[in-house]
């Protein structure tokens, strides 16, 4: 898919029943999250976007305290696999300001980390790059995603961060299955869900593993 065709459907605090519908028949779902800053606790969730391998896209504004028992509902359905890039973050923001528990979940990042073992580059832009020939542009990522207008540029933005994740994962899933660490960077996303319980808790930047 080519991420600059998308148009996607903007969604006030929630969900619609249809699209909810749509998503829940969905095997994968891309997901991603927009926030006014890095610090979980402070920088508040602002915008989640979402795609289907139809190609589907929606992008969910999220004002403080909004109800989204749609959206709870999609992200924790055991039968649509959420794949996020670098979902230890998005995982941590969508429990600590909407109290969702996301599963199940395929990081690309984790995935890339494991398996492409030949670079240090694991960014989603790197990843389109190398795999499809697609150079994603980033300009709005530190953009004011709490503006009470989404710009035609931040909701583009938002939603290229979606387009192509699905097909960045199953290029990612080949790799894995072909190094035989298919069933390692499984268990790194099984174990996601503690390791975001640890964050919260306040063991973000320790090692407990370490001597």
């Amino acid at each position: 898919m080519n991420a600059s065709t998308c148009t996607p459907t903007l969604l006030q605090d929630d969900l619609d029943e249809e699209h909810l519908q749509i998503y829940l028949n969905s095997a994968q779902l891309a997901v991603d999250t927009e926030t006014r800053g890095l610090c979980i606790r402070r920088d508040r969730l602002c915008l989640v976007q979402m795609c289907n391998a139809d190609g589907v896209v929606t992008l969910v504004r999220i004002r403080e305290d909004s109800p989204t028992p749609r959206l709870k509902e999609l992200l924790e359905a055991h039968q649509v696999e959420k794949v996020f890039h670098f979902a230890r973050y998005d995982m941590a923001t969508l429990l600590y300001w909407l109290g969702i528990q996301v599963y199940p979940v395929y990081c690309t990042k984790l995935a890339s980390r494991i398996g492409r073992t030949y670079t240090d580059r694991h960014g989603l832009k790197d990843l389109t790059r190398e795999f499809f020939g697609v150079d994603m542009n980033k300009d709005q990522q530190s953009s004011d995603w709490a503006h009470e207008t989404l710009s035609p540029e931040q909701q583009q933005y938002a939603a290229n961060d979606v387009t192509m994740l699905l097909a960045v994962r199953d290029r990612l899933d080949a790799i894995l299955v072909r190094e035989r660490r298919d069933h390692l960077a499984r268990a790194c996303m099984e174990f996601l869900s503690v390791r975001v319980a640890l964050d919260l808790a306040g063991w973000e930047e320790t090692d407990i593993f370490a001597h």
